[in-house]
């Protein structure tokens, strides 16, 4: 949602393809990588990114061989924001007629579309920001779980600069990720800010030099894939975005208490604990899809009245 400087080199996932045209998704060794594929417009954010960014979750969620999800640009930058080459008419949702779906009268923004749409995945997903992010560039992150930034990344949530509010459901996920003053200073001014100020503000967890942004992310990637039970990540995952909200700690233990005793009787700790007294690694048995919705609630489930 900006039109921003761009900084240096290109970070391409090699060995993709799709039938997407904004997007492009490849699954290579447990990992699916999402890679946002318009760099001749800074990878900047349409309603046609937006669909084919649900299909792409919708394709690595029914994919059990997939364990971990990463998210990047391809070019200079991760997402530059909202295209805005319709001018000063962008955001007039009203000159749009075929969005029809509609939340309490309103046109659902595309961005909360599709940052719901995250949210929901039975797999953790990484963000590896290898360029700018702006507007929506950088809301769409919040609701993946672990947020990588390249040295040369910049973010904004420049909202207020265009006349806007945060969408995406940001308004959520921003002061839950940084807090509520931090959030305030980023949305209040709308500045665009490098990576360095990214990870003081707790927005990223690790800034890397650019050349090793994919290897850090796919490193993560990888101890998930080879390590872990598929049904206990998928099952965590949900529990702990889905705490965010609770009232008490009660609601946690109870939540815990049934999942430990389920799990605790099935084949996933059978053999996490038999791998481990074997001194080799696990063999795993189960799928995310066993942990969501059979253990735990998706989490963002669907409200009964988003209105069409």
């Amino acid at each position: 949602m900006a039109d921003d400087p761009m900084p240096t080199d290109d970070a391409a996932t090699p060995g993709t393809s799709s039938g997407f045209e904004t997007v492009a998704l490849a699954v290579e060794d447990r990992i699916a990588t999402i890679t946002l594929d318009r760099p001749e417009r800074l990878n900047a954010f349409t309603p046609r990114m937006a669909g084919e960014l649900v299909a792409a979750f919708d394709a690595t969620d029914a994919d059990d061989d997939v364990r971990a999800v990463i998210v990047t640009g391809r070019g200079r930058a991760f997402c530059a924001g909202a295209d805005l080459a319709a001018g000063a008419e962008t955001f007039d949702y009203g000159r749009a007629p075929e969005r029809a779906e509609t939340i309490d009268g309103a046109p659902r923004d595309l961005g909360g579309v599709v940052a719901l749409r995250i949210g929901a995945s039975r797999k953790p997903v990484i963000a590896a920001v290898n360029g700018p992010a702006v507007g929506v560039g950088a809301t769409m992150t919040l609701p993946m779980d672990i947020r990588l930034a390249a040295e040369s990344a910049r973010f904004g949530f420049v909202f207020a600069r265009r006349g806007l509010v945060p969408e995406a459901a940001s308004s959520w996920f921003l002061p839950r990720v940084v807090g509520i003053s931090q959030a305030m200073e980023w949305v209040a001014t709308g500045r665009v800010f490098p990576a360095a100020e990214a990870l003081a503000g707790r927005l990223v967890s690790r800034v890397v030099p650019d050349a090793e942004l994919l290897p850090a992310a796919r490193a993560i990637a990888t101890e998930i894939a080879e390590n872990t039970s598929a049904v206990s990540v998928a099952a965590s995952r949900h529990l702990l975005w889905s705490m965010l909200g609770a009232s008490s700690p009660w609601e946690a233990h109870r939540r815990d208490s049934r999942l430990i005793a389920e799990l605790g009787a099935g084949p996933e700790a059978v053999e996490g604990v038999t791998a481990f007294l074997e001194k080799r690694p696990p063999r795993f048995p189960g799928s995310a899809r066993d942990a969501v919705p059979g253990l735990v609630p998706e989490w963002t489930a669907r409200p009964a009245d988003p209105a069409r």
